[in-house]
């Protein structure tokens, strides 16, 4: 291990020794030659002969391992050491092997040995015009303002030639136009380009320019490249925006649809981003344009907001604002004319300007009722207007002379008792299509005027009213009309008495403002039958208006009369008698007849006989309607000779009233009978006599009186109707007593008061009150008859 160390440490000493002699004899063998090349010479290309240059044997450079030590890393030289000539190895570029525009030497350190020599070569690379100028980019971008003033100046980038020398960049030139030039500044050995605005340059009219900027290198021939410029001109704010018409004009109807576009404004602005970019605003201070219309601030659309009425505004100026969003903002005005067409979309209004609401029943045809005006709000034949009233009135409408004003005067003559008060309808109808309507109704209340007299329903009245009436009660109410109302219908009555003094009308008392008539005494039928009495009817108003009904009474008989015994009568005045006959006599002999009176008539004066007491009643039998006591069989030897028989005598009233008679009967021989017949006849006869006198002159009485009162009744029912007239028929029948009836008539019913002797067909009603037959309801209303009874 010791000895191979001792001999490395041996082998470096030598190494070190022989190159330190080495060093020192290349100092004194060296030399140094220099070539110059162009770039870009084909390989192989002879640089120059080393080995001549140096003196060197030719033949020993291979001997002598002549070649390069150092130099360039990519070789690129190499000698041949065959001739000794240095030739290129490689393509030479001088812009890769030396940067900058400075000389380029390559520097190569030859060797050669035995003996050693070292020999430095310098190989200068000149230049050759093999690359052109050249942009870092190939398109430029420049964004300038309008509003650059000229003089202003651009630094483009330099164009790069890696040529030196006349090779490099010599000049720039910029492709024509009439706003930029080039300006080369040159700064050591840079030659730098700036843009320079020579001329204002207006965006609107050219907002681009493209241009070529050249740079052009120095050699031959020339090279050159080129820089694409584009010169972007930003906008400014210096054009306002511009309508496309001053004034926009529309026809719009009314109540169109909310939303409907009405128009579209158009302005343009020629400037360029926010400059250009508009928007739209009301100028108009009209705050009904507000409610009205809505405008897009963005297309400017102009839209229906609200409801359009043509009777609100015929016409809208809208005045539209566009501005701009520059810095300050431009802005420009147009006005938009929108025309409202009409249509039919109004009722006509009715408008009462004056109305007076009571109308005189007497005002003459022609009298102003009230001024209506009629108006519509549409226009053209929209707003034309015809009026009319309603039908069967008594009113019109005239035309004023100015147009949609009338009077409502009255066309024929009123009255209030027909009609009181009058609904007015008044329509109004434009003439539209379709056609729109209104009507109002004005109540017009006709006033009265005392224009009508009181009237009774039934004139003349029958009153039938009961005998015997009680003092102070009331026996009729008399009723009268008005048509008239308020004060002119406000009735009072009266009795009208003509002062006579048999007048039984005095007797008579009215309430004035009732009408309610009372007796002031108690009537009697035997007394008096019937009479009649005026009551006056009169309204209380201006003047005062009457008329009169006249009440004809007729006094209902009761049965208040006893039957009045007019044979036998003896001469203290009772009612006794003594009749003889002969023993002889056969069934059947009239014994005598018992004659009576009732003052009552009809059923209350019928008198029927009958048998109240009798000795023997198979002996005698009355006749109970003629009142004749007749024998009922022969007289016997055994029979009484004196035969009491009291006869009862009534009438038929309800309740009944009745006298008796007594009747002695003698039965005598045959020669006294004769002569005491003879005697009674002669007195007898003379009683008859007197009897038959009287009863003349009360039957003559009674007649004159029903006849009398046939005449006034029949007169009055005549006057009136023929079929309501009053008859009175006069029946006086009697044999042996005084018997009548009395039939009143009325129309179709008959009322029958009988006496004592009817016949088998009479007519009657037994039991009646009053021995009266009753009438039907209608025809007691139809024939204004009124009966009263005991119910007064």
């Amino acid at each position: 291990m010791e000895a191979g160390g001792q001999r490395r440490r041996w082998e470096y000493c030598w190494i070190s020794l022989c190159i330190y002699f080495l060093l020192g004899i290349g100092q004194q063998v060296s030399a140094q030659i220099r070539y110059s090349i162009p770039e870009e010479v084909k390989e192989g290309t002879a640089v120059g002969n080393i080995a001549k240059d140096l003196g060197l044997e030719v033949s020993s450079l291979v001997v002598r391992q002549f070649r390069i030590v150092s130099g360039s890393k990519e070789e690129l030289f190499q000698i041949n050491q065959e001739n000794g000539v240095l030739y290129v190895h490689k393509k030479i570029d001088r812009e890769s092997l030396c940067a900058g525009s400075g000389v380029c030497m390559v520097n190569l350190k030859t060797v050669i040995e035995n003996p050693l020599e070292i020999h430095y070569i310098e190989v200068e690379i000149t230049d050759i015009n093999d690359h052109s100028p050249s942009f870092a980019e190939n398109e430029f971008q420049l964004r300038i303002s309008e509003y650059t003033l000229p003089g202003a100046d651009y630094q483009l980038q330099a164009a790069k030639d890696p040529d030196s020398g006349t090779n490099s960049i010599r000049s720039y030139k910029l492709s024509p136009n009439d706003h930029f030039e080039i300006r080369v500044r040159e700064n050591d050995e840079d030659k730098k380009p700036f843009l320079v605005l020579k001329n204002a340059v207006d965006r609107e009219i050219t907002n681009t320019y493209k241009l070529i900027l050249t740079a052009v290198d120095g050699g031959n021939p020339p090279r050159s490249g080129a820089l694409n410029i584009t010169i972007t001109i930003l906008d400014i704010n210096d054009n306002r925006p511009v309508f496309s018409r001053e004034t926009y004009s529309v026809i719009l109807h009314e109540n169109s649809a909310v939303g409907t576009v009405v128009v579209r404004v158009n302005a343009t602005d020629i400037d360029d981003g926010p400059n250009s970019e508009i928007e739209y605003s009301f100028a108009t201070l009209n705050g009904k344009v507000h409610e009205v219309f809505e405008l897009d601030q963005v297309t400017g659309e102009i839209r229906i907001k609200g409801r359009v009425d043509f009777e609100e505004s015929e016409v809208y100026k809208l005045d539209i604002q566009a501005s701009d969003k520059g810095h300050p903002p431009l802005s420009a005005n147009c006005r938009v004319v929108i025309k409202i067409i009409d249509v039919n979309d109004n009722r006509p209004e009715i408008e009462i300007t004056s109305l007076s609401k009571n109308i005189p029943e007497d005002s003459k045809p022609g009298t102003v009722i009230s001024l209506i005006s009629v108006t519509d709000k549409d226009a053209g034949i929209n707003g034309k207007v015809m009026c009319q009233l309603n039908k069967n009135i008594p009113f019109e409408l005239k035309p004023s002379f100015k147009d949609n004003m009338y009077s409502l005067v009255t066309k024929d003559r009123l009255d209030r008792e027909t009609s009181s008060h009058y609904d007015i309808t008044i329509t109004a109808s434009d003439l539209g299509q379709p056609s729109l309507t209104a009507s109002t109704t004005i109540n017009v209340q006709i006033s009265d005027v005392n224009d009508n007299a009181p009237g009774f329903l039934i004139n003349p009245l029958n009153l039938y009213l009961m005998e015997n009436n009680a003092a102070g009660s009331v026996i009729i109410s008399v009723r009268a009309f008005d048509r008239d109302t308020d004060e002119n219908a406000v009735i009072s009555y009266h009795i009208i008495r003509d002062g006579k003094q048999n007048d039984l009308s005095s007797f008579l008392n009215i309430n004035s403002e009732t009408g309610i008539v009372y007796s002031l005494r108690s009537f009697d039928f035997e007394t008096a039958k019937t009479f009649q009495f005026h009551v006056l009817a009169t309204d209380s108003g201006t003047p005062s208006l009457s008329s009169n009904v006249t009440v004809n009474v007729f006094i209902l008989d009761q049965n208040d009369n006893v039957p009045v015994i007019l044979y036998p009568v003896s001469a203290n005045g009772s009612a006794e008698g003594v009749e003889e006959i002969p023993r002889n006599v056969n069934a059947g002999h009239l014994v005598t007849k018992v004659r009576a009176y009732d003052a009552d008539i009809g059923y209350n004066g019928w008198l029927l006989f009958s048998l109240q007491e009798v000795s023997d009643h198979s002996l005698f039998g009355l006749d109970r309607y003629t009142g004749q006591i007749r024998t009922l069989r022969s007289f016997t030897e055994t029979d009484e000779a004196q035969h009491k028989l009291i006869i009862l005598v009534k009438d038929n009233g309800n309740v009944s009233l009745s006298a008796t008679a007594t009747v002695i009967v003698k039965v005598v021989e045959a020669k006294e009978a004769f002569a005491a017949s003879d005697v009674k006849n002669a007195v007898k006869d003379e009683e008859e006599n007197n009897v038959t006198f009287y009863l003349i002159i009360t039957l003559g009485s009674v007649s004159v009186l029903f006849v009398i009162s046939i005449i006034v009744l029949t007169v009055m029912q005549c006057s009136k109707s023929t079929d309501y007239s009053s008859k009175y028929l006069q029946d006086t029948n009697y044999d042996g007593t005084l018997c009548h009836s009395i039939q009143y008539r009325s129309g179709d019913k008959r009322y029958m008061l009988v006496g004592p002797r009817m016949s088998i067909g009479s007519t009657i009603v037994p039991g009646s009150n009053g021995n009266t037959l009753v009438i039907s309801d209608r025809r007691r209303r139809d024939s204004g008859e009124v009966r009263l009874t005991d119910s007064f």
